[in-house]
């Protein structure tokens, strides 16, 4: 009896379905692994316009040549972020990415053995750690458009149950920062019945937005000002690291470069891509970041800033920064949603709560 020749229906989907499928993925691991299944795919997933790259260690200049360097960036984070600067080393890419590099030349029969020290491999990828740069990893693709980089964790240490998230948007230097801190955050209490109870403890009372003249003297004023200009360092910092990226990746649309931990996020929309290949850049070599020009801040503050869903911002604080050169932005209407749409809910609510209060001006020399 004569059989048919069985048929691979996937072989029968269109690139175009591949590719769509491919940019779902986006995580440049999950693609090195789908590279090496087969010649086809090993030449599409270069093809790939959307991109995830999670990034599993940070080293510092100290450790970089350490053999326990992976775990380096967790010990430093607790370090005063002014005086312990990293320059972050993009690492821990495990063994699939070598077959990223390989796109191009990989063959039939080591593609098949390379998906099985993949899929089977564990040990061997656990003892082969191997470290690279996302310049090395991202550079067998031709046509990204977004890319997200994802760090393991937050730069900046603050103390237990404290806030501090950040938003910097960058062209060949700082066009906007926007910070919101809050020395304490309390939950809501959520009561036997499921519904949630407001936080009553006493300095809940209504005020006209000034800020109080203990603010001055029990330092809360200094702590802002430690968290605004570590903010800033470490958005500069970021802003440094992405310069051969930018440079090779002539078709990048999009660039966020954020961590896990929702700390701090950099943006770069297309016009702020360009800007940065054709303007010269400003950047101190030393400390390896992007210099800041001058800026003009507007602050807000509230000793007790509760948000609809009972949540409770202790000593709450937003922050717009601006270079002293650019026109001046409205924070609230017209063009004002640079400030409200910085933050996902419930700290959207919070800053769209603070600008509505008294705003206080400052400025800051370049640094």
């Amino acid at each position: 009896m004569i059989y048919p020749e069985p048929i691979d229906h996937f072989d029968r989907l269109p690139d175009s379905i591949l590719l769509f499928i491919f940019n779902k993925i986006g995580d440049v691991k999950a693609l090195g692994r789908c590279s090496v299944v087969s010649r086809r795919f090993n030449s599409l997933v270069p093809e790939v316009d959307n991109v995830l790259v999670r990034v599993d260690c940070v080293i510092s200049d100290d450790e970089s040549s350490s053999p326990s360097s992976s775990s380096g960036y967790s010990s430093d984070k607790s370090r005063h972020p002014i005086s312990s600067l990293f320059r972050l080393v993009f690492s821990g890419l495990l063994k699939p990415f070598q077959s990223i590099t390989q796109f191009i030349s990989i063959s039939p029969r080591r593609a098949a053995s390379s998906s099985a020290a993949v899929v089977d491999g564990d040990d061997f990828e656990k003892n082969s750690v191997t470290h690279h740069s996302p310049t090395q990893v991202l550079k067998n693709f031709n046509e990204i458009k977004l890319l997200r980089i994802e760090l393991p964790s937050g730069e900046l240490g603050i103390d237990e149950g404290g806030l501090l998230k950040w938003r910097a948007d960058f062209g060949s230097t700082l066009d906007n920062c926007i910070i919101l801190g809050a020395s304490s955050v309390i939950q809501p209490v959520t009561s036997t019945s499921g519904c949630s109870l407001p936080n009553i403890d006493g300095n809940g009372e209504n005020d006209n937005g000034s800020i109080p003249d203990s603010f001055y003297t029990n330092g809360g004023l200094k702590l802002r000002v430690v968290w605004t200009i570590s903010s800033l360092i470490a958005a500069s910092a970021r802003h440094y690291l992405l310069q051969p990226i930018i440079a090779e990746h002539k078709t990048l649309d999009s660039l966020v470069l954020t961590d896990a931990d929702g700390q701090g996020v950099l943006c770069m929309n297309k016009e702020q891509l360009e800007e940065l290949r054709v303007k010269p850049l400003s950047a101190s070599s030393a400390s390896k970041r992007t210099l800041v020009p001058a800026l003009n801040m507007r602050l807000w503050y509230a000793a007790h800033l509760e948000l609809p869903d009972g949540t409770v911002l202790k000593g709450a604080t937003l922050v717009a920064i601006r270079p002293s050169e650019q026109p001046k932005k409205e924070v609230v209407g017209g063009d004002g949603n640079w400030v409200a749409a910085a933050f996902k809910e419930p700290y959207g609510t919070a800053a769209r709560m603070l600008v509505k209060r008294r705003t206080y001006c400052l400025e800051m020399n370049s640094f």
